[in-house]
C-alpha cells in the first residue's frame, strides 16, 4: 500500500521567502511548463467562475490542472477577486492553491496563492515580453496602465531580464495609486493623465487593470506599433485586437468570458485575427513582425500555478522549515473507526 502524504500549510511569508531573488529561476520554469502544455503533458480544464448576483464586481475562480514532466502535480487554485477590498485598504485578490499527489491523488498541501498568482503571471508577462521583443530591439520605454500588485510584480520581473527604460509610465484611475506606484516601486516614473497619452509614448504597454469591459477603443493610438501585454484582458476593443498580431498562452481558455480577443471572435465569426501561442514564439514556429503591434493576451493557466508552487514547496521543505499537520488524514482503515 503507498504511504500516504502528510499535509502542510505553506504561508504567504514562507512563499515570498521562497521566491525571493529567484526571478530568473522562475521565468525559466515557466518557459518549462509551456512546454510541458504544448506537448500535452498536462491536463488544463477550463476555469470555474463563481459570481455573485448580489456583488456583481467580485467574482471567485477555480482553476483545476495537472501538470506532467518534472512537476507531476495534480492540484487547484481557488482565487477570488473583490475590488471593493482595495477601497477598504485590502488587496483586490486572494487565494490558496492545494497540490494533490500524483500517484494517490491525496492533497499533501495547502500554499497561500495570491503571491504564486502574482509571480506566474508577472513571470509569464517577462517572458513575453522578451519573445516578443526578440527581433524588434528591446523596449525603451514601459507604461503600466493600472498599477495594483500585478503591476508591481511585472517591473520586478522586468527588472530580472535586466532591462532598464529611459522612460517608465503610470496611469491609473486613481491618483492614489499611480502615486502610491511612484513613491514605492518606480521613483523616476512619469503620471500620464490618460491612457491615450501613456500608449502613444511607450514602446511597451502593460495592463494590469481590474476593467470587465473594453476601455481603449482608438487604433490610432497604437499607430508606433508597441508590444502590449494584455494581462488584464479586458481592456482593448475588438478592433484594437484586429489591427494587431495576436499571441495567446492558450486559444481554448482564452477565447471565452468575453476577453478581449472573445469579444474579436464574436465580432468575426472567426478566429483568423490570432497569429499563434507563445510557446509557439518561443519554439520559433511563429516570427513577429517589427512593423505592427503585437498583443499578448494570457488567460493564464492552471499548470503555471502548480509548477510554481511545486517549486516553493521543495524549497520550504528543503530548508527544514514546511508545518505539517500531524494526523491531518485521520480515516485511513476501511473496518476500523480511527482512534
Amino acid at each position: 500500500m503507498p504511504a500516504v502524504p502528510s499535509f502542510a500549510v505553506i504561508s504567504g511569508a514562507q512563499v515570498l521567502d521562497a521566491l525571493h531573488g529567484r526571478e530568473k529561476y522562475v521565468i525559466d520554469l515557466i518557459e518549462r511548463a509551456y512546454g510541458t502544455h504544448a506537448a500535452g503533458a498536462t491536463v488544463n480544464p477550463p476555469s470555474y467562475f463563481l459570481r455573485f448576483p448580489d456583488r456583481p464586481s467580485s467574482r471567485i475562480i477555480a482553476l483545476p490542472a495537472s501538470i506532467g514532466g518534472d512537476v507531476r502535480t495534480d492540484g487547484i487554485k481557488w482565487i477570488s477577486s473583490f475590488p471593493e477590498n482595495v477601497g477598504n485598504g485590502l488587496p483586490r485578490a486572494s487565494a490558496v492553491l492545494v497540490l494533490n499527489d500524483h500517484d494517490t491523488g491525496y492533497p499533501f498541501a495547502c500554499l497561500e496563492s495570491s503571491v504564486i498568482s502574482a509571480t506566474r503571471t508577472a513571470a509569464s508577462a517577462a517572458l513575453a515580453a522578451a519573445a516578443l521583443s526578440r527581433d524588434r530591439g528591446r523596449p525603451k520605454r514601459v507604461g503600466f496602465i493600472g498599477v495594483g500588485l500585478i503591476a508591481r510584480y511585472l517591473h520586478t520581473y522586468l527588472s530580472a531580464l535586466g532591462w532598464t527604460f529611459e522612460e517608465t509610465g503610470v496611469f491609473d484611475l486613481s491618483a492614489e495609486h499611480a502615486a502610491g506606484f511612484v513613491s514605492g516601486v518606480e521613483p523616476a516614473a512619469r503620471v500620464h493623465d490618460s491612457a491615450e497619452s501613456l500608449i502613444r509614448n511607450s514602446d511597451l504597454v502593460v495592463f494590469a487593470t481590474v476593467a470587465g469591459s473594453p476601455h481603449v477603443h482608438d487604433p490610432a493610438w497604437f499607430a508606433h506599433h508597441p508590444v502590449v501585454l494584455h494581462v488584464s484582458l479586458r481592456d482593448l476593443a475588438p478592433e484594437i485586437i484586429l489591427d494587431s498580431v495576436n499571441i495567446v498562452d492558450d486559444v481554448e481558455h482564452c477565447l471565452k468570458a468575453d476577453t478581449s480577443p472573445h469579444l474579436a471572435e464574436q465580432a468575426t465569426g472567426n478566429r483568423d485575427f490570432l497569429d499563434g501561442t507563445l510557446d509557439e514564439v518561443l519554439t520559433g514556429a511563429v516570427t513577429i513582425p517589427a512593423d505592427r503591434t503585437v498583443v499578448f493576451s494570457p488567460f493564464g493557466l492552471g499548470v503555471l500555478d502548480l509548477a510554481v508552487g511545486k517549486f516553493v514547496y521543495d524549497a520550504v521543505t528543503e530548508s527544514g522549515g514546511l508545518n505539517e499537520i500531524p494526523d491531518f488524514f485521520a480515516e485511513l482503515n476501511r473496518y476500523e473507526r480511527a482512534r
